[in-house]
């Protein structure tokens, strides 16, 4: 999925939306003393209270925020993983309510195995069905984009924890007397999942079995025993990962050192790759695409030999393929952060070109151009000669 679907599919998640059917909500108590089942609950989700049905929609779209590679991946399953999660839900998909149930309770089962919870968890299960319109509407010929839409059963999950009652002091009006409210039942944070995921994803328009959604808990910090031994799916590379083994290439190659011209240009040169396939799949770099990236930079002394050499010592494995849109910073905001002893300075990679480190009479100087004049405090700065 790629931010595009999972944006169209996020914001179906509202009141009276004819695009999206919930048809059930299960939820399961967890107790952290125990790490058991306390309670479950199944409902039709239009039996719930509309207040209720705000909260938990509310909750599904904070679990559906994020940056791809950040806090969303999408996930392939493992072929021939023992008690498939693949297989469970696609079985929770196809079946009726007491299976779809029982379903979700083997992959509650998974949940729990192995894991001691700080606080109470609460998991929610959705089960509904997704509609995207095939074009959008025609005014000319009347045509309502509703007329034609592509249909998709989806299970989403939700984790989320509970926290103690608030300590408050309230004042009695009839009894004219201060009270202290004691309340002991806990709060399930719905503002804040940590965790989840949704079943299947959405690709050109067709259901696809074979990748899940995972959602984390925080940016850059997937939960790897829950995709590993809860999802069954592949190991992944989140896009600081990939960042990092990005410039550890770069670092080999060029011998751990760059310009400011080079390293915009380095950037400006992905850009114009991940821009020239906006709307295709988001482009992957193998070390032949980095050996061209670095030539046209103005890199010397690049080959591919050197760089797929490069690939197999820092990521031990010569056909990886680095996802563009993790390696460069973002583009047209103030993404790189310069840090010196004196001052911190952000510029975006587009701009980096302007900045340079000099050295005058054997001082070093970080030198910014500019085409207007220079205010600090309010005072207009003179151009001091060298």
């Amino acid at each position: 999925m790629n931010k595009k679907d999972i944006g169209h599919f996020r914001k179906q998640f509202k009141l009276d939306n004819d695009l999206l059917t919930i048809n059930e909500i299960f939820n399961v108590y967890i107790m952290k003393e125990t790490s058991e089942v306390y309670h479950h609950q199944s409902l039709p989700f239009e039996m719930v209270d509309q207040d209720q049905q705000e909260l938990f929609l509310n909750n599904f779209k904070k679990l559906l925020t994020g940056q791809i590679d950040e806090k969303l991946f999408e996930l392939r399953f493992k072929r021939d993983a023992e008690n498939s999660s693949q297989l469970i839900l696609h079985q929770g998909l196809l079946t009726d309510v007491e299976g779809w149930k029982q379903q979700m309770l083997i992959i509650v089962d998974k949940m729990l195995k192995d894991r001691q919870f700080e606080m109470d968890i609460v998991i929610t299960f959705i089960r509904g069905e997704y509609f995207k319109p095939t074009k959008r509407s025609n005014d000319e010929t009347e045509e309502s984009d509703r007329d034609t839409v592509y249909s998709h059963s989806f299970i989403l999950c939700s984790l989320n924890q509970t926290q103690d009652p608030k300590k408050e002091l309230l004042f009695d009006y009839v009894e004219k007397e201060f009270k202290y409210n004691v309340v002991v039942d806990p709060v399930i944070n719905l503002n804040a999942p940590v965790g989840g995921f949704l079943f299947p994803c959405f690709t050109d328009n067709t259901s696809d079995v074979n990748h899940i959604l995972y959602s984390a808990g925080k940016a850059h910090e997937p939960d790897y025993h829950f995709i590993e031994e809860i999802l069954n799916a592949e190991e992944i590379m989140t896009a600081k990962e990939d960042k990092i083994v990005f410039e550890e290439i770069v670092k080999d190659v060029t011998g751990d050192q760059l310009n400011t011209s080079t390293l915009a240009n380095v950037y400006e040169e992905i850009n114009r790759v991940i821009e020239d396939n906006e709307e295709d799949e988001p482009p992957k770099l193998d070390y032949r695409d980095v050996e061209r990236v670095l030539k046209m930079s103005g890199i010397e002394d690049v080959n591919s030999e050197k760089v797929e050499q490069a690939f197999k010592k820092v990521i031990d494995d010569e056909k990886y393929e680095l996802k563009a849109t993790n390696v460069v910073p973002k583009f047209k905001t103030k993404s790189i952060k310069i840090n010196t002893k004196l001052a911190n300075i952000a510029v975006s990679p587009q701009d980096l070109k302007y900045v340079k480190q000099v050295t005058l009479q054997g001082k070093r100087y970080l030198m910014i151009e500019v085409e207007e004049d220079t205010v600090i405090e309010g005072f207009t700065m003179i151009p001091e000669a060298f």
